[in-house]
């Protein structure tokens, strides 16, 4: 049985390699929502429980404001991964990916450029801030 992270890092290497495999297959320069529902084809055909578009609710001091944020995809209810078909990553899509981890809880993100020659130049890996947080007792 795997323990809680390397079951992250089991579905994060699985969502890798079905990235790679739609890159492969279709190559840079499409818009991202192609990339978004060949990469959910991938993965649910290599088994994976995918969930597309979900909604991150926004609460603050216990009230739900009204712009919900929406995961692009959520993987095994574990991985968020984030797509884009952009020149260049920038910050922003990090400080998006954060943000999503942080309000919704969950561990570990994946922010995919589709639109690079090596898919491997646009992959990134990003963590929830706490996740390697030590605890004190």
């Amino acid at each position: 049985m795997l323990r809680p992270f390397d079951a992250i890092e089991w579905v994060a290497h699985r969502v890798i390699g079905g990235a790679i495999e739609v890159h492969r297959t279709l190559g840079p320069g499409l818009l991202e929502t192609v990339y978004r529902e060949c990469l959910t084809v991938e993965l649910r055909d290599r088994g994976m429980l995918v969930e597309c578009e979900c909604a991150v609710p926004i609460v603050y001091k216990g009230r739900r404001v009204k712009c919900p944020l929406k995961i692009d995809l959520l993987v095994e209810r574990s991985v968020v991964v984030e797509v884009k078909a952009v020149d260049a990553l920038h910050p922003v899509y990090d400080a998006q990916l954060i943000t999503y981890l942080t309000l919704a809880g969950f561990q570990a993100g994946l922010l995919l450029n589709f639109n690079e020659v090596l898919l491997k130049n646009g992959l990134r890996r990003l963590d929830h801030p706490n996740r390697y947080a030590k605890t004190h007792n």
